[in-house]
C-alpha cells in the first residue's frame, strides 16, 4: 500500500463521484473509443490520399494543429485518459482477440522499455525536422502506418497493451505529464487490506484486467493509469476512487525516482528550445554558422549537430546543478530526483510552443474540413493575434517556472529535511535560467507551420 511519506500530511483528496460513475458504465470507454478509431482511420486516409499540400489537408490540420497541441493539456487535466481511447490501443486489442499469442512481456522490454520510449520520441522529433514530416501529409501518413505496424506486431505476440506500456513514443511523455495531473485514480487501503481477490489486476471474467500491467490495489502513481475503468467495474468492494489533487503533488514524494524519466524531462526542455529556434529568423544565421564550422551544407548533418547541442546542453546543466547539490548523495541520484521538478516547466514550454500552432493556425482545421465538401474558404488561419498568443505563452511559462520551483522545494524538503537549502537553491537557479531562455525565445516572432 502507498504510505504517508516524511513531510507529507495525510489527507483525503476531494473525490469526483461523477467521473467514477462514468467509469462504471458498461458503455465506457467504447462510446468514445470507436468514434475515435474511425476518425483516426479517416485522418490516415486523408494524409495518404488527400491534398499534397499541408495547408489543404484536413488530416494534417487535425493531427498537428488540433491533436498534438491539445495532448499535453489532456495529460495535465485528465492524466493518461487519451491512452484509454487511443486508436493504437484499440487496434492492439483487436489484434490480440483475432491472432494474439498473449505471450509474456520480454525481459528486455521490462528493463529497457523507458529508454526505448525516450529513444523513439527523440528519433521521431529529429525525423520531423530532417524530413519535414509535419509539413508533408504523405510523410505523416507513413509515420502513422509505421506505428500501426509496431502496434500490430506487439499485439500479435505479447499480452495486454505491451505497446502502450513499453514501446509507445508518447509513453514517457504521457507518464511524466500525468504525474503532474490534477486527477488521480486510487484504491482505498482500508478496504483493500481485507480483499482476497485480485480482480482489479486480473479481471473478473466479464471485465478485463488492467491493460497497463498495474495493480490498482497498490498503485501510487498516475504514470501508467489510463482511466480505462476496468478496475472500477471489476472491484467487488467499490474500493477504487477518483479524486482531485493539487497539480504536481505526485512529483513531491517520489520514493524511487527513475533516471530515465528524469532524463526525458530535461531532454524535452532542449527539444522545445530547438523547435522554437527553427521557427525563428535567427535559425538561418545559425545554419550558416554551422555550415562554415563543419564544412558541409547537408541539412541532416547540420540539424543533428544543433539538435544534440540543444539536448546535451540542458542535460549537462542538470548534471552540473545535481553535482553542486549532491550533499551526501551522488550526482546521478540527485539528477533522478530533481529531474521530476522540471516536468511543470516541460508542460508549460510544450503547451506554449503548441499554443502558437493552435491559435495561429486554428482556422485551418475548419477550412480544410469545409474543403472536403466544397471550395476551401479564404482568409487568415489565425484565431487570435500574435500579441495575444505571446501573452498567453508568457503566462504559461511563468506558471511553469513557479510550479517547478515549488516542486524543487518539496523534493528538497522531502529528501533533505532541514538541510534542504543548498539543493533547493542550485536547482531553483537552473529552473529560472531555463524559464528566462524560454521567455526570450517566445519574445521573438515565429513563423507559422502550415
Amino acid at each position: 500500500m502507498a504510505k504517508v511519506q516524511p513531510g507529507e500530511v495525510k489527507q483525503v483528496p476531494p473525490r469526483i463521484s461523477f467521473i467514477k460513475d462514468i467509469l462504471k458504465q458498461p458503455w465506457y470507454p467504447g462510446i468514445i473509443v470507436w468514434p475515435t478509431f474511425f476518425i483516426f482511420g479517416f485522418i490516415v486516409y486523408q494524409l495518404l490520399f488527400g491534398p499534397d499540400a499541408a495547408h489543404d489537408n484536413f488530416g494534417t490540420a487535425a493531427t498537428w494543429v488540433l491533436w498534438w497541441p491539445l495532448i499535453p493539456l489532456i495529460f495535465l487535466l485528465l492524466g493518461r485518459f487519451w491512452c484509454a481511447i487511443c486508436p493504437f490501443a484499440t487496434l492492439s486489442d483487436l489484434v490480440q482477440k483475432v491472432v494474439g499469442l498473449n505471450g509474456p512481456v520480454p525481459k528486455f522490454l521490462k528493463k529497457y522499455g523507458i529508454w526505448l520510449i525516450d529513444f523513439f520520441f527523440i528519433l521521431i522529433t529529429w525525423a520531423d525536422h530532417v524530413w519535414g514530416i509535419v509539413e508533408s501529409p504523405w510523410g505523416s501518413g507513413i509515420l502513422l502506418l509505421m506505428l500501426v505496424t509496431g502496434v500490430v506486431i506487439s499485439g500479435a505476440f505479447w499480452e495486454r497493451r505491451t505497446w502502450c506500456r513499453y514501446l509507445c513514443f508518447l509513453g514517457g511523455l504521457s507518464s511524466n505529464y500525468a504525474r503532474a495531473g490534477a486527477v488521480e485514480l486510487r484504491a482505498t487501503p482500508d478496504i483493500c487490506k481485507d480483499c482476497k481477490t485480485a480482480s482489479c489486476f486480473k479481471g473478473n471474467g466479464k471485465v478485463p484486467g488492467c491493460p497497463m500491467f498495474e495493480f490498482p490495489r497498490t498503485m501510487d502513481t498516475n504514470a501508467r493509469c489510463n482511466y480505462c475503468g476496468y478496475c472500477v467495474k471489476s472491484c467487488p468492494n467499490d474500493s477504487i476512487q477518483v479524486s482531485l489533487r493539487v497539480p504536481t503533488r505526485e512529483l513531491w514524494f517520489i520514493r524511487k525516482p527513475s533516471f530515465e524519466e528524469s532524463f526525458l524531462a530535461i531532454v524535452i526542455v532542449g527539444i522545445v528550445f530547438i523547435q522554437n529556434i527553427t521557427m525563428l529568423d535567427v535559425w538561418g544565421k545559425m545554419l550558416a554558422f554551422l555550415e562554415n564550422l563543419t564544412g558541409t551544407s547537408n541539412y541532416a548533418v547540420i540539424f543533428t549537430i544543433a539538435f544534440l547541442i540543444a539536448m546535451g546542453s540542458t542535460v549537462a546543466l542538470l548534471f552540473i546543478t545535481s553535482f553542486f547539490a549532491k550533499k551526501t548523495e551522488s550526482t546521478t541520484v540527485n539528477f533522478a530526483r530533481f529531474g521530476y521538478a522540471l516536468i511543470p516547466l516541460d508542460l508549460a514550454g510544450h503547451l506554449a510552443h503548441n499554443l502558437f500552432h493552435l491559435l495561429a493556425e486554428g482556422k485551418s482545421i475548419f477550412y480544410t474540413f469545409i474543403a472536403l465538401f466544397t471550395e476551401m474558404p479564404e482568409g487568415s488561419p489565425a484565431l487570435v493575434s500574435n500579441d495575444v498568443i505571446q501573452l498567453l505563452q508568457f503566462a504559461l511559462i511563468g506558471l511553469g517556472v513557479l510550479g517547478s520551483i515549488y516542486t524543487v522545494y518539496r523534493i528538497a524538503k522531502y529528501n533533505y529535511q532541514d538541510d534542504f537549502k543548498r539543493p533547493f537553491l542550485v536547482h531553483t537557479i537552473l529552473v529560472i535560467l531555463l524559464g528566462i531562455l524560454n521567455i526570450y525565445l517566445f519574445t521573438l516572432p515565429m513563423m507559422s507551420r502550415m
